[in-house]
């Protein structure tokens, strides 16, 4: 696993190639109501009972995912969860959507 730690080349991403990536959020729906980039798709780890079983079906386990949470913690456990289920090309957005709205989007709203 490799941690995206450079936000400003996250959003330099994906702006440049949004299709070369799968993008997870892992946060409850809660939290994406409050802040969210755009062309994320939800995954609440509360909700895992429901999506797990057909998440190979749903991303290609092997094309480039970035997974984010509110500080970088809860999807650290995702990319860890995903490379022991087959993927191969996952990435953790340290610091989260909270890094990410302080570095690069400021229209993002912190909470």
């Amino acid at each position: 696993m490799v941690d995206y730690f450079r936000q400003a080349a996250l959003g330099i991403r994906l702006d440049q190639d949004p299709d070369g990536l799968q993008l997870i959020d892992v946060r409850e729906p809660q939290e994406v109501e409050i802040a969210y980039i755009e062309g994320f798709e939800v995954l609440s780890l509360s909700k895992f009972e429901q999506w797990s079983r057909e998440i190979a079906q749903n991303f290609d386990p092997h094309k480039e995912t970035l997974v984010l949470c509110h500080h970088g913690m809860r999807s650290e456990q995702m990319c860890l969860w995903l490379l022991n289920n087959g993927f191969t090309n996952v990435k953790n957005i340290t610091g989260g959507i909270a890094a990410y709205s302080a570095k690069v989007d400021r229209r993002i709203p912190q909470y």
